[in-house]
């Protein structure tokens, strides 16, 4: 696919909800709500794409981030987010590394064929380049913005002041 697609898809275009029109507009007594049957709330959901975001910006980078023994190690501890101020961090967090990797989507080829050094041996198990790099990404939080937009149809929250497919 094209690096315009990647780019596109980052951000929320086509069949993909845009991700931060998915969580700007939730107050953070929302985004705190859990619903029944569902493991997660919008805020701890958006923790954990930050948790994976900014590993995967740091091996980018060259840096060796520790992979957790367990995925509960990528969600909160407690309830997320605690106050508004939290709240208000972690929706800035996500914006600004969704641009990042938009950035990053924008490389020239040789940049995107660059091998990214694997530090846990799961990520040796899968395409290690730049541009994987950018697809896993654009799928792990294409999965989660799709639970964010459930949880908020189940909050009778959706669509979002942003705009999203309601049918």
């Amino acid at each position: 696919m094209s690096q315009r697609a990647l780019t596109e898809l980052l951000r929320g275009k086509g069949a993909h909800a845009d991700p931060l029109a998915c969580v700007e507009d939730i107050s953070v007594e929302m985004a705190a709500r859990q619903v029944a049957g569902f493991p997660h709330s919008v805020g701890q959901l958006v923790f954990h794409m930050n948790y994976w975001m900014e590993y995967e910006l740091r091996r980018i980078r060259g840096q060796r981030p520790k992979y957790p023994e367990h995925n509960s190690e990528s969600f909160p501890p407690a309830p997320a987010p605690a106050d508004a101020r939290e709240w208000e961090r972690l929706r800035e967090q996500f914006g600004a590394m969704l641009t990042e990797f938009a950035a990053l989507a924008q490389s020239p080829r040789e940049e995107l064929d660059r091998q990214i050094e694997a530090v846990h041996e799961g990520d040796k198990e899968v395409a290690g380049s730049l541009e994987a790099v950018l697809w896993q990404m654009v799928a792990h939080n294409s999965y989660h913005v799709g639970q964010i937009a459930m949880v908020r149809r189940a909050l009778g929250t959706w669509p979002p002041r942003g705009g999203g497919d309601s049918w």
